[in-house]
């Protein structure tokens, strides 16, 4: 007697029942998966590469101090992330040298006193800053000149800066460029600066400089347009 499976009905049952067995084991295999990767790291975006030092002197100092005053703008208020390669485009961990910091508040510093015998390598780094600094437009504010160092230094700090032009710099400026009277760049003019971010402004003071008095400064803010 023939089987009411067999035929073209038994057939389709039997694919029906592959498919499933394809399907329980396609849901298991994707249960046992490690967590996804953390979906926020896809909205971050890179810097340039910077290098503002070579190990000629104590070691490569490639501060975000300094790399924020020597690149206005260039760099976001809280990176998330630092890059570190030698000017050859080997890794740290390739290079081989003792680094003394490596970090996203401080930046990056290798000092020639921790390695054996030889200077550290070159470095350049890159940070990571959150995708709506890349993206974002900056418009710039006029240059302001409120001060100058004859007395204590050199204040050009925004929270004066908001009272003397009502309604002329953003709340929250995301930017700040400084430089003298004569066009030079902070850089350029080797003083040592006490402040000089998009939050507070700028101050030099008379007090940390060998000279004894700092140039005078102009700065401007950038702001979302």
């Amino acid at each position: 007697m023939r089987s009411r499976f067999e035929g073209p009905v038994s057939t389709i049952m039997i694919k029906l029942l592959s498919v499933a067995i394809f399907a329980g084991l396609f849901f298991v295999s994707n249960q046992q998966r490690g967590p996804d990767p953390d979906p926020s790291f896809n909205d971050v975006c890179w810097t340039d590469w910077f290098d503002r030092d070579n190990p000629s002197g104590s070691g490569d100092w490639e501060t975000l101090s300094s790399l924020r005053i020597e690149n206005p703008g260039k760099i976001c208020p809280e990176p998330v992330a630092i890059e570190v390669q030698t000017l050859t485009g080997l890794s740290v961990a390739a290079a081989g040298d003792v680094i003394f910091t490596s970090d996203t508040t401080t930046g990056f510093v290798c000092r020639n006193a921790d390695q054996s015998g030889r200077n550290c390598n070159d470095y350049r780094v890159r940070f990571t800053c959150p995708i709506t600094f890349c993206d974002r437009r900056v418009c710039w504010t006029k240059w302001y000149d409120r001060d100058n160092p004859s007395g204590t230094g050199d204040w050009e700090n925004l929270s004066s800066l908001h009272k003397e032009n009502p309604g002329k710099i953003c709340p929250k400026p995301v930017a700040i460029e400084v430089q003298t009277l004569t066009g030079l760049s902070v850089a350029a003019a080797g003083e040592v600066i006490f402040i000089s971010n998009p939050t507070k402004g700028f101050v030099c003071r008379n007090q940390d400089q060998n000279s004894g008095m700092c140039l005078d400064y102009k700065v401007r803010f950038g702001c979302p347009c």
